[in-house]
């Protein structure tokens, strides 16, 4: 991070659902980077995410987001999973942020937040094309790769998410990654 753009990341209180404002900025960076991050992959005019689900996971503590000059930047779901591991997902840095390591610190965020809540995995999935490379889901996997991650499983979306599948206009499957977190 440049210095003279102080970045703030906190996890959203459940109470922060009830802004309607924010839960719009949050989920609107969302559909806006995965537009791009996923385009080829889902039917024309699908979103990956709502306002109400965007509200629902705030309540439930599970979204965070980072701010510079008072405007958020980026956000990313992070829950809890079971007793060893954290997951973080729907990862999102603004396109005019782009270049700032928006991404990398949230990342370091999540991790963190797993340590201190005595976990020793960190997990996140990677929806990719069965029959071509995606540009952005290749760039993901070098990125995760760079910085600790392993996989260790695909899994279909029909398995995982099975009233996803119907909305991909070419077959998928999701890429599981852990990174050790060596408490």
């Amino acid at each position: 991070m440049t210095s003279g753009n102080a970045l703030r990341i906190e996890i959203l209180s459940p109470s922060q659902a009830e802004d309607t404002a924010l839960m719009s900025t949050v989920a609107s960076l969302i559909n806006e980077v995965y537009e791009v991050a996923e385009k080829g992959l889902w039917a024309e005019g699908t979103s990956r995410t709502t306002t109400d689900e965007v509200a629902a996971l705030t309540r439930a503590g599970e979204i965070t987001t980072a701010y510079m000059d008072g405007e958020v930047v980026a956000c990313m779901r992070l829950q809890r999973m079971g007793d060893r591991a954290c997951e973080f997902g729907m990862l999102a840095a603004s396109p005019k942020r782009r270049g700032l390591g928006l991404g990398r610190e949230l990342v370091r965020f999540a991790e963190q937040y797993a340590r201190e809540a005595g976990r020793d995995v960190m997990q996140l999935e990677v929806l990719v094309p069965r029959e071509w490379s995606h540009p952005s889901k290749v760039f993901l996997a070098d990125w995760y790769t760079r910085i600790g991650y392993q996989v260790v499983r695909t899994g279909t979306i029909e398995e995982a998410y099975p009233d996803l599948a119907p909305h991909l206009v070419t077959p998928c499957d999701f890429v599981i990654y852990h990174k050790p977190l060596n408490l």
